[in-house]
């Protein structure tokens, strides 16, 4: 059978094609459903160890073995993913309730990446057991088919208390990102006790118990102002800091301890977070440090700064909040499935949802519960109706052809066939009536349970039967009953799992350093060929100016609270203050301007190195090797900003020459076909920065300006050109944008 071909527009195809694509990384991969707190990679690991029988009270089974079960069954997208977030579910420095319980190296919250997955072993916790995975088989969730439809996997776990707000939750989905903060056990089911209480209570009622963000490493968050607005909104800025004391160091010194870190901090920012103060040292705005240390251990966080015995110690802790990661921001956004969508939702919209999906489940699950209840009354009347005939019964199964002969007789009072011993057991077989599934625990009823103390426990069991169908048909018919089952189990979690707080809410006002003025010195910026640059002071240039003038492409004299401009041939104009740049000594090799501007020497190389403050004093001449020439006033390039464009160019064209316009006379341009042209200076036309100028000289095709040369008033200078001096007083004047001459060397 021919196919059929279907013609479309392709952009529709497309446009519907990422629109699924995009909804299944958002329902099915990044965002967590409100519900349970979970992605559905974590809630797969979780089912996955729970159908695997690994309990907390079991021997710990290889992470691969987890890792591959679940793929295999539940979850198709690679080990790495899978393996990554059942590392995160053991990592208790990154989480605010562990569901996993790790064995081996699972990282640490320096960044060192946890082993690899046959080396290390897990478990499920306790707590992961009771309130993530209790009474699955009583039907209290849906199921779905997995990915080949050969295995059930749950589309949700029946979580007791909102997960989402106690382990947080970070994922980037298509177009969309979510970033929920850990908070603290207790906190959370304090909350939710209060709505189950009253469900009309507002974000506010709410935040009187869930103080704010409870970040595993501890810390301070410092604008509880804001929080209310966050909670409400479901989106805003948590400024968090580390928690600092100060210690008595050896000989009068103090040491500045740090205990915790803010939560962004973890792994590689806390190297980075030593590198900054490292670098704040050699910068000369931190010389208050004698040594910084890190001391941290499995049993915490300790950084120790040692500092000088004059230290200001309330002005260095801000400095380090200003100019380190040791006050940080965290970014909310409460995204969340819900109810099929995402949804970016407010604390009071979280516990909502959270305590409707509790109902939901508990009533799933003493529904199932009463129905089971109901079979066993059932059963258990039967048989203990069956015990006071038991002779009538024994009459009829000694006088039945077979099992179902007897099985009509009881469920339906069927006689026929059936020999009984007398005319009265054959009246009484006839009004027996029992039900189906009475009958056939009679008919598998074994003789032991004739004993006494076999009926009395059959009598004390139907009793308790009784009792919970009563107790369950209380659930299910008053809300209240409901709704205290729900609060008695919250409470319980508490009383076993919950912790104290760990980070400090409060207000405290921005950080205030106060800079220590640099002493104002005259240095000189040196840069060699290779674009390493230092700085010099005074004598130190005075003593090697010989070897500097050999080895330096540019020698600057500016002030140390200056800035310095690098003009490159690319036209672009880039700014470094001299402060930034290492005052050594001469042997010193100084560092790459690539470091401390956004100068990249890839592509372009530096014509120009000068003070900033001599700029507002000269003009500057700018040539193109397309032969466009200008000259600008130095005062537009007194920028605040590292880098800007210097000129403009035409297609395909390079600055050839920038210098400062000074004591020279006349110009000479040179070809790389050889033409030599000179003329005055005065006839190039000051133009502003973002001009492209006029044409100097009438080039050739395919030739380009070579060098430039300039000339002073008396004395006649000496050109350098393919190895030959030669006098510029050869060279004779003409006009600008004429062609030139060619000289006979």
């Amino acid at each position: 059978m021919a196919g059929k071909v279907i013609k479309t527009e392709y952009s529709e195809v497309m446009s519907k094609s990422f629109v699924d694509y995009a909804m299944s990384v958002i329902t099915a991969r990044a965002l967590p459903d409100v519900r349970d707190g979970l992605k559905p990679v974590q809630r797969r690991v979780l089912y996955d160890m729970h159908e695997l029988g690994i309990r907390h009270d079991k021997p710990y089974r290889k992470s691969a073995r987890i890792v591959g079960d679940t793929m295999g069954k539940y979850h198709p997208h690679g080990d790495s993913s899978i393996y990554d977030s059942l590392v995160v579910m053991t990592q208790e420095f990154k989480k605010g309730l562990a569901l996993i319980d790790g064995h081996g190296n699972f990282g640490n919250i320096e960044g060192d990446s946890a082993a690899a997955m046959r080396y290390t072993e897990a478990r499920l916790k306790q707590i992961t057991e009771e309130a993530f995975l209790a009474d699955l088989d009583k039907d209290i969730v849906d199921f779905v088919p997995n990915f080949d439809e050969t295995e059930k996997e749950p589309s949700v776990l029946p979580v007791k208390f909102p997960n989402i707000l106690v382990n947080g939750s970070e994922g980037i989905a298509v177009g969309m990102v979510t970033s929920i903060p850990p908070h603290n056990l207790g906190e959370v089911i304090d909350a939710t006790l209060a709505f189950l209480n009253d469900p009309y209570m507002t974000t506010s009622d709410l935040m009187k118990y869930v103080k704010g963000p409870d970040f595993p490493t501890g810390g301070i968050v410092i604008n509880e102002d804001e929080l209310l607005n966050i909670y409400e909104t479901g989106v805003g800025k948590i400024k968090v800091r580390g928690k600092v004391e100060i210690e008595k160091g050896k000989n009068g010194k103090t040491n500045l301890v740090i205990t915790e870190i803010p939560y962004p901090m973890i792994g590689a920012n806390i190297s980075k977070f030593l590198s900054d103060i490292a670098a704040l040292y050699e910068s000369k705005k931190a010389l208050d440090i004698v040594d910084i240390s890190n001391q941290s251990s499995k049993e915490g966080i300790r950084i120790v700064i040692e500092l000088k015995r004059d230290t200001d110690i309330e002005n260095f802790k801000n400095m380090l909040y200003k100019k380190t990661k040791l006050e940080d921001t965290f970014g909310v956004n409460m995204l969340a499935i819900s109810k099929g969508k995402p949804e970016t939702m407010s604390l009071r919209d979280i516990i909502a949802d959270c305590v409707e999906f509790s109902y939901e489940f508990n009533n799933r699950k003493y529904t199932n519960l009463l129905a089971k209840e109901e079979e066993k009354r059932e059963i258990q009347e039967g048989l203990i109706r069956a015990c006071n005939v038991i002779d009538l019964i024994i009459e009829i199964l000694r006088g039945s052809k077979d099992r179902a002969m007897a099985k009509k007789c009881l469920v339906e009072g069927i006689t026929d066939g059936i020999h009984f011993k007398s005319k009265e057991s054959k009246i009484m077989a006839m009004q027996l009536m029992f039900t189906e599934k009475q009958a056939n625990a009679i008919l598998e009823m074994r003789l032991y349970k004739l004993i006494g103390l076999e009926l009395d426990a059959l009598v004390k069991e139907h009793e308790q039967t009784m009792a919970n169908i009563f107790r369950y048909e209380d659930i299910l018919e008053r809300k209240s009953s409901m709704t205290q089952v729900i609060a008695e189990e919250l409470k319980e979690l508490k009383k076993q799992y919950a912790v104290p707080r760990r980070t400090v809410i409060t207000n405290e006002g921005e950080a205030v350093y106060e800079e220590k003025k640099m002493e104002e010195m005259d240095v000189y910026v040196l840069m060699d060929r290779f674009g390493y640059v230092k700085a010099v002071d005074l004598p130190t240039y005075e003593r090697n100016i010989e070897s500097i003038k050999e080895e330096s492409k540019f020698a600057v004299l500016c002030k140390n609270t200056g800035k310095v401009c690098l003009f490159s041939d690319n036209g672009m104009l880039y700014t470094a203050k001299v402060s930034d740049i290492p005052l050594g000594k001469i042997r010193d090799k100084g560092i790459p301007i690539d470091n401390i501007t956004t100068y990249t020497s890839n592509d372009s190389s530096i014509l120009l190195l000068c003070s900033q403050s001599d700029l507002n004093l000269f003009r500057l001449i700018f040539v193109s090797k397309m032969s466009y020439m200008k000259v600008v006033d130095g005062g537009e390039f007194d920028v605040t900003r590292k880098t800007i464009q210097a000129t403009k160019l035409m297609d395909g064209d390079r600055i050839c020459s920038v210098s400062i316009y000074n004591e020279q006379k006349n110009i000479i341009l040179i070809s790389n076909d050889g033409y030599f042209l000179k003329f005055p200076i005065d006839q190039i036309p000051e133009k502003k920065k973002m001009a492209v100028g006029v044409r100097g000289m009438k080039l050739n095709d395919d030739a380009l300006i070579d060098k430039v040369f300039f000339t002073g008033n008396a004395i006649e200078s000496v050109i350098n050109y393919n190895d030959y001096e030669i006098p510029s007083g050869k060279i004779k004047l003409a006009n600008r944008d004429s062609k030139g001459n060619k000289l006979r060397l």
